[in-house]
């Protein structure tokens, strides 16, 4: 049984001489190179046959018709949704794209969806609001806020300084509930802090008033 027992010492001694040898490093650090690289490799041909040849740039909508749009894209293979109008903006062609998403140049899939915007037939109307007796700084963003534009200021002699007292269009006084197309330019009259009186007032003020004894 001797022999047997250092036959198996010296294959032990053997084995165990191997696997701390710089040969068997060597061997499993090549091969876990050879598995990281044949890794990386399959990833790229994967990204390669999934993405190669299907990759387009947006082209750039401004200002295209609807129908414009929809020839232009299916050449692209590429589809369209139409999120909303806008409103009216004069620098641009009714019934056309003013707004895109994703921007012109993006590189996107083909079929990917190209969201737009397209601008209204023209300005819509607005009612005037009642900013009579308001300060002139809350009323100037009101008018903002309804997509119409601050004009002309004058002022006339009134006690409340700043406060709106009429407001104009073209020369012509507008009254709250009037309509107005957006954008439009609204004039605004102010009190100037003074009061104010005509020569018939003045003359009643500084005339003297009869005594109740005559």
């Amino acid at each position: 049984m001797r022999p047997n027992g250092t036959k198996l010492n010296n294959l032990s001694m053997s084995l165990r001489a191997y696997l701390t040898s710089k040969v068997f490093i060597f061997q499993v650090l090549a091969a876990i190179a050879i598995i990281v690289l044949l890794g990386y490799l399959a990833m790229h041909w994967l990204t390669f046959t999934t993405d190669h040849g299907n990759e387009v740039t947006v082209p750039d909508l401004s200002r295209l018709s609807e129908l414009q749009v929809e020839e232009k894209l299916d050449e692209l293979d590429l589809d369209y949704v139409l999120l909303d109008s806008v409103d009216y903006k004069s620098n641009y062609p009714k019934h056309t794209v003013v707004e895109q998403d994703p921007i012109p140049g993006s590189k996107v899939k083909e079929d990917r969806k190209i969201y737009i915007k397209i601008n209204s037939a023209g300005f819509t109307t607005v009612r005037i609001p009642n900013l009579i007796e308001k300060t002139y700084r809350q009323a100037v963003p009101t008018l903002m806020s309804l997509g119409l534009v601050e004009g002309k200021v004058s002022y006339r002699p009134y006690l409340g300084k700043d406060m709106v007292l009429e407001m104009r269009f073209n020369g012509k006084k507008l009254n709250p509930g009037d309509k107005v197309f957006k954008s439009s330019k609204i004039d605004l009259v102010l009190g100037d802090g003074k009061v104010g009186f005509d020569d018939a007032q003045l003359d009643s003020i500084a005339k003297p008033q009869p005594s109740g004894d005559e």
